[in-house]
């Protein structure tokens, strides 16, 4: 397949998959791994996140120029940013600590990857079918415990295949956030998850990184941010109404292709 077309399809999977739970990481590594496509010192799958980081700080700008306005004096937003702070502070230690590891091991491992998919997807189909209590329905007012909580159950997903905002919606969920509180305090909790794995990404493959490619890298920077952008406007509508069980058998379906197509040698 020609360059370029797989580095739209590549951004196009970025964006699509990067705010539902179903692993961009995962998608991305295994869309790689049979396109047979691989840039120059990681520079594309390093830069074609910052893509959905621009998208869904974007989409979120004026609400948080809002709440950082009104920090100095009002309590709650002050709450809130330490909140997303303190689910953020676990990937930190992690993400640090086991980076070259999980780089190096788990992201070089494509039937774990299918693996982790297919568990996954059981998973959100059981807990998205659970009768739990709603005790929490905007994203802004969780409990400070509630979130440092979350952010323990996201540093999972630094298992490939696992998915951050997976993770967080579950952690969400189980501790008796609404569906669409669920999936927004997920997005919160991305921009600085992902904007700081992208710098630090960065900042570890900095004596590697190659922009020779550099038209694929904007093809593939442009098709992640728009499809970011359509996908984080229309989620929380979709998943107040439908719920997460299409995400849980659509990360089946995907796992169980991949773990065939590994399995007769592709």
């Amino acid at each position: 397949m020609n360059d370029t077309l797989v580095a739209a399809a590549l951004g196009l999977i970025e964006g699509l998959t990067e705010f539902i739970p179903v692993s961009s990481t995962g998608h991305l590594l295994l869309a790689g791994h049979f396109l047979g496509f691989e840039s120059a010192g990681k520079t594309f799958e390093v830069v074609i996140q910052l893509g959905a980081i621009v998208a869904i700080v974007l989409v979120y700008f004026t609400r948080l120029v809002t709440v950082f306005a009104a920090a100095p004096h009002d309590p709650a937003a002050r709450r809130f940013i330490l909140s997303v702070l303190i689910a953020f502070l676990p990937a930190v230690v992690i993400g640090v600590l086991a980076h070259d590891f999980i780089k190096t091991v788990l992201f070089e491992t494509p039937m774990l990857i299918a693996v982790m998919l297919v568990l996954g997807g059981v998973i959100l189909l059981f807990v998205d079918r659970l009768k739990v209590t709603v005790r929490h329905d905007d994203a802004m007012g969780f409990p400070l415990g509630m979130s440092l909580a979350i952010g323990c159950v996201q540093c999972l997903a630094m298992i490939p295949g696992v998915s951050r905002s997976g993770a967080t919606i579950v952690g969400s969920l189980l501790m008796g956030a609404s569906k669409r509180a669920a999936a927004e305090f997920s997005f919160f909790l991305s921009m600085p998850t992902m904007a700081g794995a992208f710098a630090y990404d960065l900042y570890k493959n900095r004596d590697v990184l190659d922009f020779s490619d550099i038209w694929l890298i904007v093809i593939g920077f442009a098709m992640a941010f728009v499809a970011a952008i359509l996908v984080v406007r229309r989620l929380l509508e979709f998943v107040s109404r439908n719920g997460y069980a299409v995400f849980g058998w659509w990360r089946i379906v995907i796992g169980l292709a991949a773990m065939a197509a590994l399995a007769v040698g592709f």
